[in-house]
C-alpha cells in the first residue's frame, strides 16, 4: 500500500520542491539575460538625426560602473589616510582602535554580502579599501603600540603579516562562498561543473549581467570569490626578506640572496598556481627581482678580491642560475624555456667564469670564461627536454661570441695596422712583426690570449656542430676564426719581421690551396685576398722584401686564377700585383713615375691577351677592367709630360684597337678612335700648334668617311646622322677663329670650304651639308664685307636707313602672298633632301 505522508512532511517536500525551482529560475533568467545582452546589435550612429537620444554612447554601463566605484575606493582611501595622518590626535586610545577596526571589519566583511547578491564590482571596490585600511592598521599599531621599533625591521615584519593576512581573507572569502552555494546547488539538484555561467563578464570577475541581478549564484571553484586579495598578497611577500636584510644591515651578500629567495618564491608561484592574476603578479616579481638579484651578484663577483670573496659571490650567482633553470624546466612555452634556459646558462658561466678570475692572471679572464662557457655546452648532450638544451646552446654559443668580440681589436689591429706602412715605404726592416703591424702604436698588453680565445672557438665550431643544416655554416666560421688566429699571431709573439711575412704569406697559400677543392670557395678566395693586401703593405719597408713579395702574390693569384671559380676575383688581383710590381720596379730602378708610366702600359696588354683567351664572362670582364685602370693609372703618372703624354694616349689607342677586332668587343674601337684624336691633340699641344684646324681636321675625316660609309650600307640614314656631327667639328670651331683673325688665308680658305661643302649639298641632295655649308658661307661673306658696309653705312645720311627699312617693309607686304609662295617652295625643296 503506499504511504501517504504526514502533512508536515508534505510541507518539507513541497518547501524544498519550490526551493529548487527558484533556484534554477534565477540561473535561467541569468543566462537568459547575457545572452541577449550577448546578441544585441550593436547600435549605428544615424546620418542626421534630431534628437541626440539615437546616438551611440561613448563609454559602457559596466565601464561606468567600474570607473566609479574605483574613484569611491580611492577617495574612501585618502579619506582614511588622512583620518589616521591627521585627524589621529582628536581620539583616544580606545576610540581610535574602536573607529578603525570597525571600519577596516566592516571593509573587509562587506564584500562576502555583495558577492552572494552578485554584486562582484562592488565587492571588489570594498575589499581594495579593506587592504589599504589594513596597512593604516599596521601604521597605527606602529605608531601606537611600537613608537621607538625599528622602521625597516617592522616593516619588514608588517609586510609579511599583511601578505598572510590578505592570502588567508581571500581564500577564507572563497571558502565561505562556496559553503554556501554549495548546499543550495546540492538541494536545488545542480552541481557546480554543469551549472551554467553568466558569460564572460563574470567569468573574468568584473561586472556584467549578474551585476544586477540578486538571488543566489553558482561560482566555479577555480576562480578565487575576490581577484585583489591574492595578488596584494603576493605583492606583499615581496618585501619582507629584503626589508629584513636591510635592516639587520646584513651586507651586500646577504641582500642579494633576500632578493634571489624572494624570486624563487615568486618563481614556485607563477608555475604552480592556477590563479591568472597571482601568476601575472609572481611572474613581474620573480622576473625583477631575480634580475636585480643577478646583477647584484654578478657585480659583486667582478669586484671580489679574492676567491673567497668570489666563491660567495659564485654560490648567489648559481643560485639565481639554479632558479632560472628550474623555472625554465616549468615554462608553459617552447619559447620562454628557451630563453630562460639561456639566461641560466650564461649565470652560471659568470659564477665560475668568475672564481676562476680571481685565480688567474688578468689576461686569462677572458679564456676563462669561455672555458665555461665550452664546457657549458656538453650538458646539451644529457637528457633535458629539447626547449633546455636549445638554450643552454644558446648561452655557449653567446659566451663563445663575446669572446671572439673581446678578441677583434687584435685582429683589426693586425689587418689594417701595416696599411700604415704606406707612408714610410722602404724606411727599413722592423724589429719584429708587432713593429711592423702597430706602426708605432701601444700594443693592447691584455690581449695576448686573442690567439687562444680565437682558436678554442674555431675548434668548438668544427667538433660541436654536427648538424647537417648548420655543418656548412660553422665550418666558414672555423675557417674564418683560424684564419685570424694565424693573423694576430706573428704580432701577439713578437716574432722576427721575416717571420710575420712568411706567416702572411703561407696563410695566403693555404687559402687559396683549400679553395680549390673547397665545396664554396667564395670565403677562402676572399680571405686569401684580404691577407695578401696586408701583407703586401707589410712588405713596404724593405725594398727587397716589396718586389718579392709583389712578384710572389702576382704569380700566385695568377695560378689560382686558372681555375673556373674563383677566377673573377683572383684574375684581377694577379693584374692589380704585376701594375704594383711594375711601379715598384720603376722606383727600384730610379726612374721617374712618367717613365714608370711605359712598364704599366704592359699590364693592359696582358690584360688585353689574356682576356682574348678566357671563356667565363665574368673573368674576362674583370681581367678588360683591371686593365683599363692600369691604362688609366699609366696615363695619369705622364700627366706632366705632354710628348709622353701623347705616346702613352697613342699606345692605349693601340690596345684599344686590338681589343676591338674581336666579334664581341667592336664597341672598344670608338674609344680607340678617341684615344688616338686625344693622342694627337696632346702631340699638336706639345708641338705649340695654335690653329683649331689642325686639331678638328684628324676628327672631321675620318668622320665623314664613317657617314659616307653608313650611309652605303643603309640608305634610310639622314645627313644630320652621317654628317653632322664631322662637319661640326671644324664648321663650327673655325668662323670663331675666323672672326678674330685680320690675315686674309684663313677666311678665304674657309668661304671655299664652305662653298664646296654647299655645293656637294646642294648637288647630292643632302640637307645637312647644305646648310651647314651654306651657314658658314654667309658668315664668312659678312666677315670680308664688314668693314666696306660699315663704310657704306658711315657715307649715307641719317635718314637713309629708316626710308630703306620702310621701303623693305613695303616691298614685302606688296609681294607678301608671293614670298609665301616661295618659302613654302624653299621648304619643300629641302623636305624632299635627305
Amino acid at each position: 500500500m503506499t504511504q501517504i505522508p504526514s502533512p508536515a512532511e508534505e510541507l518539507r517536500l513541497l518547501d524544498a520542491e519550490l526551493w529548487q525551482l527558484d533556484a534554477r529560475r534565477a540561473v535561467l533568467l541569468t543566462r537568459r539575460a547575457w545572452l541577449v545582452h550577448a546578441l544585441r546589435p550593436p547600435l549605428r550612429v544615424p546620418a542626421a538625426g534630431p534628437t541626440a537620444s539615437a546616438r551611440r554612447s561613448e563609454s559602457t554601463a559596466p565601464g561606468v560602473q567600474n570607473t566609479l566605484l574605483l574613484l569611491g575606493g580611492v577617495l574612501l582611501t585618502v579619506a582614511a589616510v588622512a583620518f589616521t595622518l591627521v585627524g589621529w590626535g582628536h581620539l583616544g586610545i580606545a576610540g581610535r582602535s574602536s573607529v578603525l577596526g570597525a571600519v577596516t571589519l566592516a571593509a573587509l566583511g562587506a564584500p562576502v554580502v555583495l558577492l552572494r547578491r552578485g554584486l562582484r564590482s562592488t565587492a571588489e571596490a570594498l575589499a581594495g579599501l579593506g587592504l589599504a585600511l589594513t596597512v593604516l592598521d599596521a601604521y597605527a599599531l606602529y605608531a601606537v603600540a611600537f613608537p621607538g621599533a625599528d622602521g625597516l625591521g617592522y616593516a619588514a615584519i608588517a609586510s609579511a603579516a599583511l601578505s598572510a593576512v590578505w592570502a588567508a581573507y581571500g581564500l577564507a572569502v572563497g571558502a565561505a562562498l562556496s559553503g554556501a552555494a554549495g548546499p543550495r546547488t546540492a538541494e536545488a539538484g545542480t552541481s557546480p561543473a554543469t551549472a551554467p555561467t553568466a558569460g564572460p563578464a563574470s567569468a573574468e570577475g568584473g561586472s556584467g549581467p549578474m551585476e544586477a541581478g540578486t538571488g543566489p549564484q553558482v561560482t566555479a571553484p577555480a576562480r578565487p570569490a575576490l581577484r585583489l586579495p591574492l595578488p596584494a598578497a603576493v605583492v606583499a611577500a615581496q618585501f619582507p626578506l629584503f626589508l629584513w636584510a636591510v635592516a639587520a644591515a646584513a651586507g651586500a651578500h646577504a641582500v642579494t640572496a633576500a632578493l634571489l629567495v624572494t624570486a624563487a618564491f615568486d618563481a614556485v608561484l607563477a608555475l604552480r598556481v592556477p590563479t591568472r592574476s597571482v601568476r601575472a603578479v609572481a611572474a613581474v616579481g620573480a622576473y625583477g627581482l631575480g634580475t636585480w638579484g643577478t646583477f647584484g651578484a654578478a657585480w659583486l663577483s667582478w669586484t671580489a678580491t679574492g676567491p673567497s670573496a668570489a666563491a660567495r659571490a659564485a654560490a648567489l650567482l648559481l643560485l639565481a642560475a639554479s632558479i632560472a633553470l628550474t623555472a625554465a624546466w616549468g615554462a608553459p612555452r617552447p619559447g620562454v624555456a628557451t630563453g630562460i634556459a639561456a639566461a641560466g646558462g650564461l649565470i652560471t658561466v659568470l659564477a665560475f667564469g668568475g672564481v676562476l678570475r680571481t685565480s688567474l692572471p688578468g689576461e686569462w679572464t677572458v679564456p676563462a670564461h669561455l672555458a665555461c662557457g665550452i664546457a657549458l655546452s656538453a650538458v646539451v648532450r644529457t637528457g633535458l627536454p629539447a626547449p633546455l638544451r636549445r638554450g643552454i646552446t644558446l648561452a655557449s654559443g653567446c659566451a663563445q661570441a663575446l669572446a671572439v668580440a673581446w678578441a677583434l681589436p687584435v685582429v683589426v689591429i693586425s689587418l689594417l695596422g701595416p696599411v700604415g706602412r704606406a707612408g714610410s715605404v722602404w724606411s727599413g726592416v722592423p724589429a719584429s712583426a708587432r713593429d711592423a703591424v702597430a706602426g708605432g702604436l701601444p700594443w693592447p698588453s691584455d690581449l695576448v690570449t686573442a690567439p687562444l680565445v680565437l682558436a678554442l672557438v674555431a675548434a668548438v665550431l668544427v667538433a660541436g656542430v654536427r648538424a647537417a643544416e648548420w655543418r656548412p655554416h660553422a665550418l666558414t666560421g672555423a675557417l674564418t676564426l683560424t684564419w685570424a688566429t694565424v693573423l694576430v699571431l706573428p704580432p701577439t709573439l713578437e716574432l722576427p719581421y721575416a717571420a710575420g711575412l712568411s706567416a702572411y704569406g703561407l696563410t695566403t697559400v693555404a687559402l687559396l690551396g683549400y679553395a680549390r677543392w673547397a665545396p664554396s670557395p667564395l670565403t677562402a678566395v676572399v680571405l686569401a685576398l684580404v691577407t695578401s693586401v696586408s701583407l703586401a703593405f707589410l712588405s713596404l719597408a724593405s725594398e727587397a722584401a716589396t718586389l718579392t713579395v709583389l712578384g710572389a702574390l702576382a704569380v700566385l693569384f695568377a695560378a689560382a686564377a686558372l681555375r673556373t671559380g674563383p677566377g673573377p676575383v683572383t684574375a684581377p688581383a694577379s693584374l692589380g700585383y704585376a701594375t704594383a710590381l711594375a711601379c715598384a720596379t720603376g722606383a727600384s730602378l730610379g726612374l721617374e713615375p712618367r717613365h714608370t708610366a711605359l712598364l704599366v702600359l704592359v699590364v693592359p696588354v696582358v690584360a688585353a691577351f689574356v682576356a682574348a683567351r678566357v671563356d667565363p664572362v665574368a673573368t674576362r670582364v674583370s681581367i678588360e677592367v683591371t686593365g683599363a685602370v692600369a691604362a688609366l693609372l699609366a696615363i695619369a703618372l705622364t700627366v706632366t709630360d705632354p710628348a709622353l703624354l701623347a705616346t702613352v694616349l697613342a699606345l692605349c689607342g693601340v690596345i684599344a684597337a686590338g681589343t676591338a677586332v674581336r666579334e664581341d668587343r667592336r664597341g672598344v674601337g670608338y674609344a680607340a678612335a678617341a684615344l688616338f684624336v686625344l693622342a694627337a691633340w696632346v702631340r699638336l699641344a706639345a708641338w705649340g700648334v695654335g690653329s683649331p684646324e689642325a686639331y678638328t681636321l684628324p676628327v672631321t675625316v675620318p668622320a665623314l668617311f664613317v657617314g659616307a660609309f653608313r650611309r652605303r650600307r643603309d640608305a634610310a640614314v639622314s645627313s644630320w646622322t652621317a654628317y653632322a656631327p664631322g662637319l661640326s667639328v671644324t664648321l663650327v670651331p673655325s668662323p670663331l677663329a675666323a672672326w678674330g683673325d685680320a690675315q686674309w688665308p684663313r677666311p678665304l680658305l674657309l668661304g671655299a670650304a664652305a662653298l664646296a661643302v654647299t655645293l656637294l649639298g646642294a648637288r647630292h641632295r643632302l640637307r645637312a651639308p647644305l646648310l651647314l655649308g651654306g651657314t658658314v658661307l654667309v658668315l664668312d661673306v659678312l666677315h670680308e664685307l664688314a668693314p666696306y658696309i660699315v663704310q657704306v653705312v658711315g657715307a649715307l645720311p641719317r635718314w637713309t636707313p629708316p626710308a630703306l627699312a620702310g621701303l623693305l617693309l613695303l616691298a614685302v607686304g606688296a609681294t607678301y602672298e608671293r614670298r609665301i609662295r616661295d618659302a613654302r617652295r624653299v621648304r619643300e625643296v629641302l623636305g624632299r633632301m635627305r
